[in-house]
């Protein structure tokens, strides 16, 4: 905003910047059909995390009877945590076709 101007006028400029005509997508493709998938169930040490991560386990389950679930919980995003755990990390990804992530706040 400029005040500086002699007739006492401000200028506004809007906060939105030009859109991107480019369509949204997803970094990796969707799972169509979760039947015989291994969903992973991504979790942190929040206290509702663990039940509604569970919650989710046991829906997908009887939903789809079928698919496996694999759990990697972590206590805290941080630079060290991810530097030490990162081969564990990249082997528990690479193990499954979909993840759900919770963030229980």
């Amino acid at each position: 905003m400029n005040t500086n101007r002699a007739d006492g006028e401000y200028e506004v400029l809007s906060p939105w910047a030009e859109a991107d005509p480019k369509p949204l997508r997803g970094i990796s493709p969707r799972v169509m059909d979760l039947a015989g998938k291994k969903i992973g169930l991504f979790c942190n040490s929040k206290r509702a995390a663990h039940p509604i991560t569970t919650v989710i386990g046991d829906k997908l389950r009887a939903r789809f009877p079928t698919c496996e679930t694999s759990w990697y919980f972590f206590t805290r995003v941080s630079i060290p945590e991810i530097e030490t755990n990162k081969e564990k990390f990249e082997e528990w990804i690479n193990g499954v076709d979909a993840v759900v992530a919770a963030v229980g706040d």
